[in-house]
Protein backbone atom coordinates (compact mmCIF):
# COMPACT_ATOMS: atom_id res chain seq x y z
CA UNK A 1 0.00 0.00 0.00
CA UNK A 2 1.18 3.19 -0.96
CA UNK A 3 -0.95 4.58 1.97
CA UNK A 4 2.31 6.48 4.16
CA UNK A 5 3.67 7.63 1.08
CA UNK A 6 0.38 9.40 -0.24
CA UNK A 7 -0.37 10.63 3.31
CA UNK A 8 3.06 12.61 3.42
CA UNK A 9 2.17 14.06 -0.16
CA UNK A 10 -1.45 15.28 0.51
CA UNK A 11 0.23 17.15 3.80
CA UNK A 12 2.42 18.87 1.20
CA UNK A 13 0.23 19.67 -1.12
CA UNK A 14 -2.23 20.74 1.87
CA UNK A 15 0.76 23.14 2.76
CA UNK A 16 1.45 24.68 -0.99
CA UNK A 17 -2.15 25.18 -1.00
CA UNK A 18 -2.37 27.33 2.36
CA UNK A 19 0.89 29.22 1.07
CA UNK A 20 -1.32 30.36 -2.00
CA UNK A 21 -4.46 30.86 -0.72
CA UNK A 22 -5.09 34.07 -2.06
CA UNK A 23 -4.42 32.66 -5.39
CA UNK A 24 -6.27 29.72 -5.06
CA UNK A 25 -9.60 31.82 -4.14
CA UNK A 26 -9.14 34.27 -6.75
CA UNK A 27 -9.04 31.28 -9.43
CA UNK A 28 -11.63 28.94 -8.00
CA UNK A 29 -13.27 30.95 -4.74
CA UNK A 30 -13.64 30.80 -1.21
CA UNK A 31 -15.73 27.19 -1.61
CA UNK A 32 -13.73 25.50 -3.76
CA UNK A 33 -10.70 26.86 -1.87
CA UNK A 34 -12.58 25.19 1.40
CA UNK A 35 -13.67 21.91 -0.30
CA UNK A 36 -10.37 20.64 -1.75
CA UNK A 37 -8.40 22.08 1.83
CA UNK A 38 -10.82 20.03 4.13
CA UNK A 39 -11.25 17.06 1.35
CA UNK A 40 -7.06 16.89 1.26
CA UNK A 41 -6.75 17.26 5.09
CA UNK A 42 -9.36 14.85 5.89
CA UNK A 43 -7.90 12.05 3.24
CA UNK A 44 -4.38 12.17 4.41
CA UNK A 45 -5.69 11.85 8.14
CA UNK A 46 -7.54 8.80 7.17
CA UNK A 47 -4.46 7.33 5.48
CA UNK A 48 -1.85 7.77 8.49
CA UNK A 49 -4.83 6.49 11.17
CA UNK A 50 -4.81 3.58 8.60
CA UNK A 51 -8.85 3.27 7.70
CA UNK A 52 -7.81 4.05 4.02
CA UNK A 53 -5.25 2.55 1.51
CA UNK A 54 -4.20 3.40 -2.15
CA UNK A 55 -3.02 0.88 -4.38
CA UNK A 56 -1.13 1.35 -7.40
CA UNK A 57 -0.81 -1.19 -10.12
CA UNK A 58 1.25 -1.10 -13.30
CA UNK A 59 -0.73 -2.86 -16.37
CA UNK A 60 0.76 -4.36 -19.62
CA UNK A 61 -0.27 -5.99 -22.42
CA UNK A 62 0.10 -9.95 -21.80
CA UNK A 63 2.88 -10.18 -24.96
CA UNK A 64 5.14 -7.37 -23.09
CA UNK A 65 7.80 -8.84 -20.75
CA UNK A 66 8.16 -6.71 -17.65
CA UNK A 67 11.82 -5.83 -16.31
CA UNK A 68 10.12 -4.14 -13.20
CA UNK A 69 11.07 -6.05 -10.18
CA UNK A 70 7.81 -7.91 -8.32
CA UNK A 71 7.84 -5.62 -5.13
CA UNK A 72 9.72 -2.40 -4.40
CA UNK A 73 11.37 -3.14 -1.24
CA UNK A 74 14.26 -1.63 -2.86
CA UNK A 75 12.97 1.35 -2.90
CA UNK A 76 12.70 1.78 1.15
CA UNK A 77 15.96 0.17 2.07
Amino acid sequence: SLRRHYAMTLRHWVRALENHQAEAVAMAGEETYRLWRLYMAGSAYYFEQGTTNIYQILAAPAYQRLTLPLRRDHLYA
